[in-house]
């Protein structure tokens, strides 16, 4: 399987020839027309109902400009979207071409009539490399950003994006732009290959002076299935957005995915030595967090494989799983420009019993940067039949890391805090490894715990519970960590032919648990 780049999102290719051509400059845009977010249930559902068709694609000198020729047109952010009122949003817009071979529709709703947005060349600054390129009918925008005050009460800054098949992304104050998320994952990792559904039509309602709130709703097309989303977004340290979903499947979907995130994983201290960089970590995302129905807190940090590996993480009604950036001082990365340590992590919080299914991780080998080689998602226990109706809503989170739910009111923390309320379970913030170098040939692996109440003391006070299903480990040396204030746990272990081995591990004090579980998949 390739994996996903960020400048092209795999092609946003997908969608429906019943929906009317974007109009033109030349082509006046049609009188506004009643609108209900339910409009867009009922559009989804006759679509569901009907066969597939992929809109036309833009045309073909559109389709050949260079990423430089591209990026040479720039949005009039002063022409942008409200920009002459005191609406508390603006909204850019994004030409076509190059990846974005096919438009979508966008429209603006105020006092419940929509009016769709007609094409406009004039929008966009043209520079001295950006090449004259032709007009049609059919031409239109491949997507929208939206801006607000932030930090500076008189300027709106971006913070959220829509563009290319059905994926957004969004930050929290301060942050740089990094993973994104989807509306809908089909057949990831599947040998047949992945459907990419994409989202056709935007209705984008008008915000009022002062409004803290985007409401953003979105019509989903793809060969298996249509939706309808309805995306209320809250700009701030950490962004919030609330989503429903209705899907309908035009085919049976046995392999989907809900809430998917993609992220990128190149390296870190485990996967180093095969990268001649002078950075020491390069990643947007460094590992997979899930606080599941069982009231357990898994840590999975990300790896990038030789080859493509499937983990699932089996569950019921799980209360959110997302991809986290623990690494947040520049000397992580020691990268000036991409400013990896202010991207933001992003957490799935399930409204409602999701049922049994499993959170899926898809790691994809990459050997550049600009991939997004990792994926994370639930996949439902029971697949959609074709004809069925699916409903879900979820908050993204999209800035630093959730705080974890609180620890089992019973754990034993040491001394006179053993009477306070407890705090949540320690975290894990760094894993490294490398061969054994004295002794017999292994590996040698080391895992950091953060400074925890519950890991105060004695480090002899504390429990290892460390286990392999497919090799044996040494018992494991505990110490403190003087430079965390934490522990940090070394032990190693010699792989088995396989050279794929699962790793457990968790602190525990009094036999209650005093980390979170950190869960590893070491490969040759």
């Amino acid at each position: 399987m390739t994996p996903f780049t960020r400048r092209t999102f795999l092609g946003a290719a997908l969608s429906s020839t019943l929906l009317s051509p974007l109009p033109t400059a030349a082509q006046a845009a049609p009188d506004p027309t009643p609108f209900h977010r339910d409009h867009v249930v009922a559009r989804a559902r006759s679509l569901a109902q009907q066969p597939y068709r992929p809109r036309p694609e833009v045309p073909q000198d559109w389709q050949d400009l260079t990423y430089d020729q591209y990026k040479a047109h720039r949005f009039r952010t002063k022409r942008a979207i409200w920009a002459k009122t005191t609406r508390s949003y603006n909204v850019d817009l994004f030409l076509p071409g190059l990846y974005f071979r096919q438009a979508v529709q966008i429209n603006t709703v105020e006092e419940g009539l929509a009016r769709r947005v007609g094409f406009d060349m004039d929008l966009f600054e043209r520079g001295e490399i950006a090449p004259t390129l032709s007009q049609a009918e059919t031409l239109g925008y491949s997507g929208l950003r939206l801006r607000t005050p932030l930090d500076q009460p008189d300027k709106k800054n971006e913070f959220c994006v829509f563009q290319g098949a059905s994926y957004f992304r969004a930050i929290g104050i301060g942050q740089t732009y990094g993973l994104s998320a989807r509306g809908l994952a089909l057949k990831t990792a599947d040998p047949m290959g992945e459907e990419f559904p994409d989202f056709v039509e935007f209705w984008l309602e008008a915000p009022a002076p002062g409004q803290t709130h985007m409401v953003v709703h979105a019509l989903m097309d793809s060969p298996s299935v249509t939706g309808a989303y309805h995306f209320r977004i809250t700009p701030g340290t950490t962004t919030i957005m609330d989503v429903e979903a209705q899907l309908f499947a035009r085919a049976d979907l046995p392999h989907m995915g809900l809430a998917p995130l993609t992220s990128m994983f190149l390296f870190d201290r485990t996967n180093r030595h095969r990268f001649d960089d002078f950075r020491p970590n390069v990643h947007d995302s460094d590992g997979l967090l899930i606080h599941n129905g069982n009231a357990e807190t898994l840590w999975r940090p990300l790896a990038n494989p030789t080859h493509l590996q499937i983990s699932s993480f089996v569950d019921s009604d799980p209360r959110g799983f997302g991809l986290m950036q623990r690494s947040r001082h520049l000397q992580d990365f020691e990268d000036l420009e991409a400013n990896y340590h202010r991207r933001p992590g992003l957490w799935v919080e399930p409204k409602g019993r999701w049922g049994k299914g499993a959170v899926t991780l898809v790691e994809i080998p990459a050997d550049k940067e600009i991939y997004d080689n990792i994926v994370a998602y639930w996949r439902p226990d029971a697949p959609v039949k074709a004809g069925q109706e699916l409903s879900l809503a979820y908050r993204l989170s999209w800035g630093e890391e959730p705080a974890p739910p609180m620890a089992d009111a019973t754990t034993a923390a040491p001394g006179p805090q053993a009477a306070s309320p407890v705090p949540p379970l320690a975290r894990v913030i760094d894993t490294a490894a490398g061969a054994r170098i004295f002794g017999e040939p292994g590996r040698l692996m080391t895992v950091d715990f953060a400074a925890h109440p519950l890991l105060a003391g004695d480090p002899e006070d504390i429990e290892v519970h460390l286990s392999s299903p497919d090799v044996e480990t040494t018992p494991g040396v505990l110490q403190r960590n003087p430079s965390t204030g934490g522990l940090r746990l070394a032990f190693s272990f010699t792989p088995n032919a396989q050279n794929n081995v699962e790793l457990r591990l968790q602190l525990r004090r009094a036999g209650k648990a005093a980390s979170e579980i950190w869960l590893y998949r070491w490969t040759a």
